[in-house]
């Protein structure tokens, strides 16, 4: 016998919302494990305590958010109808099955408004991370870094090209000085030391997002992106930085000022790093070395020209400070640039009578010229790193951490794409989504310690 159930969505029932949510629903998690009471402390100073219209609680609002970024809901007018539909939505938000759901304009009213310039989205996502601090889930000892692009909400033929200055590299009175000192060492008289970098280079600019970069990488898509920048840390893969630059700009520019601000907030006392061939730079190898922090990074391979000998095949001879060819002969120092970069020369009167000629140098005259920095020493100490067991241990940790991380705020979270335009709110989208990240690794972790307890 057919039965209707039809009859049965006019019918009234005395129903527990605390009974229709799953025991081990994620949120349910969430709620036991994540202390949201730092929200209200953070956010009241941007409201008015004697005047206007009552506010909705700023816990509830920002729940409204997390819920979005959960469970990848790039709309927040489809935030809203989830919600209103969704029983452990409104379980988690503290409302019953009758309350009204907060208008989606809320959200973006307060975005465009009262969290415009303040960084309360990066307060949020440092207060989680001290909560993992305290569970004991964050080491500091070990981080890993590395950048992923995520599509601008931009059409990539819609542009102006304009001329730019080159950015002023942060370690250059460093260098500056380093160079001074080399010349001094071998003789040479001290070059007008040069603070900025002048150069300028013609970039193409959107027309919907000029915040984002227009990116041309090997294997990577073309188009206006950004780069979020990501640490890990190795313990439990929880996210303990995120930083947010356009498309064009190469990664090794803001690591060191991240880890160290990393290093300040969380007083981390950190003693390796794991970072991609996109980070192997003089300068970055330079700046971990004096930090004593033993530093991996992975090898970039540089073809030479064809049917030349590759630079390895010169060898350094730090005693006497040449360069070694393959035919024996020494390519003696010369001068050092103001770009850091020490030459060393041959005598072309040897080698116009060498066999190996042609497979050395193309030059008019005969004259094979070798370069090397004058951190070179530190850019040999970590390839010396990355070969070494301990080195290859690390460097394998890279797939199961920062490649499983942005995977994750891709598939899951809806970070494959920009939701919005401009840096402010790029940063906003990446620090919320990798909080939210953190927050269901703890919960997951946390609950799954009680049960064994």
């Amino acid at each position: 016998m057919l039965r209707s159930h039809r009859d049965k969505q006019q019918s009234f029932e005395l129903v527990s919302l605390e009974e229709l949510v799953p025991q081990d629903h994620l949120l349910r998690k969430v709620d036991t494990y994540i202390d949201f009471s730092f929200i209200h402390e953070k956010v009241s100073p941007l409201y008015c305590a004697d005047n206007g219209r009552p506010a909705i609680d700023p816990t509830v609002l920002f729940k409204m958010i997390f819920l979005g970024y959960f469970y990848g809901i790039r709309s927040e007018r489809q935030l809203e109808r989830e919600i209103q539909t969704n029983l452990a939505y409104r379980w988690f938000l503290g409302l019953g099955l009758t309350d009204k759901v907060p208008d989606h304009s809320t959200i973006s009213w307060n975005r465009r408004t009262r969290f415009k310039d303040t960084t309360i989205f990066q307060d949020i996502f440092d207060e989680i991370v001290l909560q993992a601090i305290s569970h004991r889930m964050v080491g500091g000892r070990v981080l890993i870094t590395d950048s992923t692009h995520v599509k601008a909400n931009a059409n990539k033929h819609q542009y102006t090209k304009e001329q730019v200055l080159q950015n002023t590299k942060d370690y250059m009175d460093e260098l500056n000085e380093a160079v001074k000192e080399d010349r001094k060492n071998h003789g040479k008289k001290p070059l007008k030391s040069r603070e900025e970098v002048n150069e300028e280079k013609e970039i193409k600019v959107s027309k919907t997002d000029p915040d984002s970069g227009y990116m041309i990488r090997d294997d990577k898509p073309e188009g206006f992106f950004y780069l979020d920048h990501r640490t890990v840390d190795m313990k439990y893969n929880v996210i303990t930085d995120v930083h947010v630059t356009p498309g064009n700009v190469h990664d090794s520019v803001p690591y060191l000022s991240r880890l160290d601000r990393q290093r300040e907030r969380f007083a981390f006392q950190v003693e390796a790093v794991t970072l991609d061939s996109g980070y192997l730079t003089t300068p970055i190898c330079r700046g971990l070395q004096s930090r004593k922090i033993f530093a991996v990074i992975a090898h970039r391979r540089f073809h030479p020209k064809q049917g030349l000998f590759p630079k390895w095949k010169f060898e350094y001879d730090a005693k006497n400070n040449v360069y070694i060819c393959p035919a024996g002969q020494e390519l003696a120092y010369r001068t050092t640039d103001r770009k850091g970069y020490r030459q060393y020369a041959s005598d072309p009167a040897q080698c116009e009578r060498c066999p190996l000629l042609s497979q050395c140098t193309q030059s008019k005259n005969h004259r094979k010229v070798v370069t090397r920095h004058v951190w070179e020493d530190s850019k040999e100490w970590v390839r010396s790193n990355r070969l070494s067991p301990s080195g290859k241990q690390l460097y394998r940790k890279r797939k199961e951490t920062i490649e499983r991380s942005f995977a994750d705020a891709k598939e899951l979270h809806g970070f494959r794409y920009c939701r919005l335009r401009g840096l402010p709110n790029v940063r906003e989208q990446a620090l919320m989504t990798a909080a939210v990240q953190n927050m269901k690794k703890m919960a997951i972790h946390l609950d799954r310690l009680e049960k064994q307890g």
